[in-house]
């Protein structure tokens, strides 16, 4: 009789699965957060690589003095809405058997809440 009710009480329990309150506030705040981080960082991104692009592009086009690369850039930073981090002053421009390359560098501080930051270091240079 013990072993039909121990055994009957096993399988009750052993049939009871699912999430409780706590691990559902848990995983939502874990998601929430993962979407927060996401919505901050993807802008930074895009401009990250719309910068790439752009000297990429401006390393293709054969300019040679600093200056008119320079030049080149502000214009391409007029024509790019995402451009805010960097100019064509903070380019740092070298040249490498024969060949332009152009650098650039700058950190992205991003807010999550408002003592906790991000701190983004972005860096490339022309191919």
């Amino acid at each position: 009789m013990r072993s039909e009710r121990r055994s009957r009480q096993l399988s009750v329990h052993a049939r009871q699965r699912g999430v409780t309150l706590f691990g559902l506030l848990f995983w939502a705040i874990v998601v929430g957060f993962v979407a927060l981080v996401t919505m901050r960082v993807l802008p930074t991104m895009n401009e990250y690589f719309t910068i790439q692009k752009a000297v990429n592009q401006i390393a293709r086009d054969g300019l040679t003095t600093v200056p008119e690369i320079r030049q080149a850039f502000d214009k391409q930073k007029e024509i790019e809405y995402s451009i805010q981090s960097i100019g064509g002053k903070d380019l740092d421009i070298t040249k490498e058997n024969d060949k332009v390359v152009i650098r650039f560098a700058y950190d992205k501080e991003i807010e999550l809440m408002k003592p906790v930051y991000l701190l983004i270091k972005y860096e490339g240079r022309s191919k």
